[in-house]
């Protein structure tokens, strides 16, 4: 009988010692997807990704990999101290035009399991840059189509008016004359 509580025991400590750590228990991505907008052909565009580490130990990010060969992946490669933040780079480059998902996975040191990132988007033809707004931007009001300012309060002058309404006057009818 203690021959089988103690394998109990050294198996149920064994088995903590073991166990690995998820990702989610020891980073956190301020945002998991990056929506770089409107972008135009043949532009490589950067989507910059912070990793803040949550967890009591330094982090380490052993791994950035984009998913397709159309994103070049950097990502801070020294140790992130407890509460700090390091980051990763994604940088899509558009050469197909239309609309775009493409995801990167991360793996942090200690962890078992990855985490998925993602870059999305829409690749438009140069020409069609000029007049496109990227996702995000607000539009700006041209100075000559705003109100002036003024540094005074103008009075208005109010006039009382009637609640009657007067009746609409009716054209004068048409006379028709038929010849014999």
């Amino acid at each position: 009988m203690k021959k089988l509580l103690f394998s109990i025991v050294a198996l149920t400590l064994t088995t903590g010692i073991f166990a690995q750590k998820k990702s989610d228990d020891v980073a956190k991505i301020k945002s998991e997807t990056i929506d770089l907008g409107k972008i135009k052909q043949d532009v490589p565009t950067p989507a910059v990704f912070e990793v803040i580490n949550i967890g009591t130990e330094d982090l380490l990010i052993e791994q950035a990999n984009p998913t397709c060969g159309c994103t070049i992946g950097e990502y801070t490669k020294d140790k992130i101290a407890p509460g700090k933040s390091g980051t990763i780079k994604a940088t899509y480059n558009a050469k197909n035009i239309g609309m775009f998902e493409k995801h990167l996975t991360v793996k942090f040191a200690g962890c078992d399991d990855m985490k998925s990132i993602t870059i999305k988007g829409e690749v438009i033809k140069n020409e069609d840059a000029a007049s496109a707004t990227p996702a995000g931007t607000p539009v700006a009001t041209p100075v000559a189509e705003m109100a002036p300012v003024t540094d005074k309060a103008t009075p208005v002058k109010t006039t009382a008016t009637s609640s009657k309404v007067a009746p609409a006057k009716k054209a004068p009818a048409k006379k028709t004359t038929t010849k014999p």
